[in-house]
């Protein structure tokens, strides 16, 4: 007999729209999808950052950027949780 169980999570999520750090997702997004953006985002952010992404700039306001550029991180979700944790204080 063959039986699965399901989780179900809800989670509510709201956002200031005049501080939503869009842009941050961007960088995130990029960084998932390909390899070489993600190794010059963790090794060179700043250059990453000015370089952008397939030709595309990313939106993103002085202080994200100031707070990406910061942050030394060895892997994406390392880089995700100290951005977590510095936007949440």
């Amino acid at each position: 007999m063959l039986t699965t169980s399901s989780l179900k999570l809800h989670a509510s999520l709201t956002m200031d729209p005049s501080n939503s750090h869009a842009g941050i997702g961007s960088v995130f997004a990029a960084a998932v999808v390909s390899g070489s953006f993600r190794q010059m985002l963790l090794n060179n952010p700043e250059q990453a950052l000015r370089q952008g992404y397939m030709g595309n700039r990313f939106a993103l306001s002085a202080e994200d950027a100031a707070l990406i550029a910061s942050i030394r991180a060895k892997s994406l979700p390392d880089l995700a949780q100290q951005v977590v944790q510095t936007l949440s204080r």
